[in-house]
Order: structure tokens, then C-alpha cells, then sequence
């Protein structure tokens, strides 16, 4: 199929750029249709149940029936790092850990589609639940509202301070 004529036109299209091009037109759609919170809602479901598939995957592949906290920190640092998003531990309390990150996955197809978010929030929110039995995750500053970079805090504890911040809440299922 390479040696057809049009294989040699100068065009950006490759299956990466294409699929996050998908997502965001979805999401747009969804926003500009239905409202941000309801698109949130939607691609929160999406992101449950991907979490979910992630967690199962790495409790089998380390043998372990459930995470410990350094476990979870490491496991999302780790599935942001193999869909090329540049997520790292700012810090880790007993009660709460913080990311922060250089990238996003959608890179710049997540700017202005902040609904895209909802899929980190549900992916660490549905992973710390599960094996740590509470999260509430905090999107503080996301690069789709136009920030340079993300900070996401993931609380493990319903404290004042995880009561008093937005955010979604997860328990373990």
C-alpha cells in the first residue's frame, strides 16, 4: 500500500494523532451538545472502566491482591509514563498524594476540552479506591484549562481539607 501515489503526499495522519484527534472531537461534541458536566459524566465512565482494567492488570503482573499507597503512586506514574504523559510524585502523605506533570497523553488535543480530564480523574481515583479503599481526586491545575502543566491531588482520607476541596469521590468497589 506504501507505493500507492497518495502515500507520498505530505499529510499528518498516522493512527496516534488520528485517535487522539477522535477523542477530542467526541469530547467537543459531548461539551458543545450536552454541557461540560455531562460530558464529564460521560467520559467519567469510560475512565472507571479503564481504571479498573488497569488496576486488575498490575495486581496480576506484580502478584499482589492489593496496592499499597507507594504501589499506587508508582503504578500511576508509571501507565501516565507508557501513554506518554510526564506525571511525577510532588509528594506522599498518609493522606493524600500529589502529581504533578509536564505532558498530557492527548498532548495538544487536550486544550480547551476539559471534560478529557475526567479520564485521569477516574483512572487514579478508581485504582486508589480500590486498593486503599478512598480517593477524592483534586484537578488543580490542568493543561486543558491552559495551564503549562497538571497538578492532581488524589486524597486518601475523607479529612476537612479533602472535604472542603472539589473533585470527584471514589470508594472501593
Amino acid at each position: 500500500m506504501n507505493d500507492h501515489p497518495l502515500s507520498q503526499l505530505p499529510i499528518a495522519l498516522e493512527r496516534d494523532g488520528f485517535l487522539r484527534t477522535l477523542v477530542r472531537e467526541l469530547a467537543g461534541t459531548l461539551q458543545d451538545v450536552i454541557g461540560l458536566e455531562e460530558a464529564a459524566g460521560f467520559i467519567s465512565v469510560v475512565g472507571q472502566n479503564m481504571g479498573q482494567a488497569l488496576d486488575r492488570d498490575y495486581r496480576a503482573a506484580l502478584g499482589v491482591p492489593r496496592l499499597t499507597r507507594a504501589q499506587v503512586a508508582m503504578v500511576l506514574v508509571d501507565l501516565k509514563r507508557r501513554i506518554q504523559g510526564d506525571f511525577y510524585v510532588i509528594e506522599e502523605t498518609e493522606e493524600r498524594i500529589v502529581f504533578g506533570s509536564r505532558s498530557c497523553p492527548f498532548a495538544e488535543k487536550v486544550v480547551g476540552r476539559p471534560s478529557m480530564c475526567m479520564m485521569t480523574s477516574n483512572v487514579f481515583g478508581s485504582i486508589a479506591a480500590e486498593n486503599l479503599g478512598y480517593a477524592k481526586v483534586e484537578l488543580q491545575e490542568t493543561i486543558a484549562r491552559g495551564a503549562a502543566g497538571c497538578r492532581v491531588v488524589v486524597h486518601l482520607a475523607p479529612t476537612p481539607e479533602a472535604e472542603a476541596a472539589p473533585g470527584r469521590e471514589y470508594v472501593r468497589g
